[in-house]
Formats: structure tokens, C-alpha cells, sequence
């Protein structure tokens, strides 16, 4: 695997774990890829990561919908909710296709490096 990709992936990977925005399971994956790189178990353990990110990653309109929804206001409060709402709409509207948190930045930044990844 180039240097390059591995090098900026560990980067990505370090803004995703410390995001607070990043669940459980993604940083525990994230762990166990970084745990992996450079040993046999890589390549399996990168498989395992991208898995992990494309199913956590949150797209823009599952974004709206939720914090639309009576349980989005539960977990943002009303105001926020709403306001999280807009600026998803915002976003969307500039051409954006996933949450712009930093959990789901860091995970679409390393997304776009999959191909790289899974050489």
C-alpha cells in the first residue's frame, strides 16, 4: 500500500476517534486498522474498517430526516435540531452527499481513499 495513502489514513483516522461525534463501533474499528497496519492482518482489518465507515457514515438526507424527526429532537434538544436541520439543507443544497460533522468528515475523507486502501 503507498506510504502516502497509509500515512494520511492514520491522520483521518485520528480526527475520526477523537471527533465526539464518532460512535463505538467505528472507533473500535479504527483501533484495530491502525492496530493492523503494517502486519499481515491489514488487509483484512482494512476491509473490516471500510465496512465499518460506509455503514456509519451519515448521508445529507438521512441527516434532515432525523433531525427532523421527534427523536433527533430528543438527541439535539428542539433548538438545535432544528437548526441542524438548515444547515443539512445548506449543504445538501451546495452539493454535499454526507454529514459534515467531524466523525462523518474523517470518514468520507478516508472513504474516498478506499481503492487505495483495498490494494
Amino acid at each position: 500500500m503507498d506510504k502516502k495513502v497509509i500515512n494520511y489514513t492514520v491522520e483521518k483516522t485520528h480526527e475520526l476517534m477523537n471527533a465526539s461525534s464518532c460512535c463505538s463501533e467505528a472507533k473500535t474499528a479504527a483501533q484495530a486498522w491502525l492496530d493492523a497496519v503494517g502486519t499481515e492482518k491489514e488487509a483484512e482489518e482494512t476491509k473490516k474498517y471500510i465496512y465499518e465507515l460506509e455503514e456509519d457514515i451519515m448521508p445529507i438526507d438521512d441527516l434532515i430526516g432525523f433531525a427532523e424527526s421527534d427523536a433527533g429532537a430528543q438527541v439535539f434538544g428542539a433548538n438545535a435540531a432544528k437548526n441542524v436541520a438548515v444547515h443539512a439543507k445548506e449543504i445538501k443544497a451546495a452539493g454535499a452527499k454526507y454529514c459534515d460533522c467531524p466523525a462523518c468528515s474523517a470518514a468520507a475523507a478516508i472513504l474516498e481513499k478506499k481503492d487505495a486502501l483495498s490494494c
